[in-house]
């Protein structure tokens, strides 16, 4: 590959310049701070900055985001300590979703076949009742169905079934959730 040769191709970050810069200068250092442990004001500021979030939504000291204003989070979402919300394409949490200490939400990769590494970008959906566990990797494109569970470590790269319990690396199904 040839790094030299690399270029975002035809990807925008999807917001003007003064806006992004706005958000590395001041909205993500907030939303990061541990000084400020109030989910209050770091939703305010994600809505500020174009994130759809709803209600009862809980979001932990250390929270890094890249773009606000490409996540939809619904009601009553947590989202623990130190997790990384990596969207250069959107991500939808919907309701009742736990994403706990140290999640890594990742909606970019590179085409290691293409002679300039390019940027390849996918969405995440993760659908109401998943817990996705602390330290727990999510790669582009993926679904986590509605009640899954991704255990601790675990890294998916491939869409998970609804009321199943993953583990591992790669994510392998080991049984059936029961609520």
């Amino acid at each position: 590959m040839r790094l030299d040769c690399y270029t975002v191709s035809n990807y925008i970050p999807g917001a003007p310049y003064w806006k992004q810069l706005l958000w590395y200068l001041l909205g993500s250092p907030l939303v990061q701070s541990r000084l400020l442990p109030m989910s209050g004001l770091k939703v305010l500021l994600l809505r500020t900055f174009g994130a759809k979030i709803g209600r009862g939504v809980r979001i932990k000291p250390g929270v890094r985001i890249k773009f606000p204003w490409r996540l939809i989070v619904s009601d009553y979402v947590w989202i623990g300590e130190d997790a990384w919300i990596d969207n250069l394409a959107l991500v939808t949490i919907e309701s009742h979703v736990c994403l706990s200490q140290g999640v890594y939400l990742c909606t970019g990769n590179h085409d290691w076949n293409h002679p300039d590494f390019q940027l390849i970008t996918a969405p995440i959906y993760i659908q109401e009742s998943s817990w996705i566990a602390a330290k727990a990797v999510i790669g582009p494109g993926v679904t986590v169905g509605r009640g899954a569970v991704l255990t601790l470590g675990g890294v998916t790269t491939s869409s998970l079934e609804a009321m199943t319990i993953y583990a591992g690396n790669p994510a392998q199904a080991i049984k059936q959730r029961k609520l």
